[in-house]
């Protein structure tokens, strides 16, 4: 089983799409730091909130601190705190992949050795797995709800 981290990025596309099931049966459960969880869930107005907490009460996704340190300090000077606590993470568990789509913590996470995978990434892998009938549903779906993300071209399942 991989050890997948994810930022709130692809968790909010997702279950926009009520596909945040995708993440389940791609890789059995996901891990993310509490900043993430905070991020997405501390309004409970972003899309996805409801479906994030019921994953984490489920058990397949999993809630984890982030050890002490002045990585995440310094990271949040570069990108929001939510993806320095992934990256921070995502490094401390040796992780498999990195869900993240924002440009620059995806840079700043290959830096680190770690790989990524985007929310178009997840959405071709599950179409690949035979987990959707049309992977452009799903983009065009995700873009209709207002949440952005890009396809990158720098990785091959990202």
């Amino acid at each position: 089983m991989k050890l997948v981290v994810a930022d709130a990025g692809s968790l909010i596309g997702l279950a926009s799409i009520s596909r945040l099931y995708i993440l389940r049966r791609l890789y059995q459960s996901v891990t993310i730091p509490r900043k993430v969880f905070d991020e997405i869930t501390a309004t409970g107005e972003k899309p996805g909130a409801k479906a994030v907490s019921e994953s984490v009460v489920s058990g397949w996704t999993k809630l984890v601190r982030v050890k002490r340190g002045n990585l995440a300090n310094s990271l949040s000077l570069l990108v929001d705190a939510g993806e320095a606590e992934a990256i921070q993470l995502a490094m401390e568990q040796n992780a498999d992949m990195l869900l993240i789509d924002d440009r620059k913590g995806r840079s700043i996470a290959k830096k680190r050795g770690i790989k990524v995978v985007g929310t178009g990434g997840v959405l071709i892998n599950a179409k690949k797995a035979g987990l959707l009938e049309k992977r452009i549903v799903g983009f065009k779906r995700i873009a209709k709800r207002g949440v952005s993300f890009v396809v990158w071209p720098d990785s091959e399942d990202s």
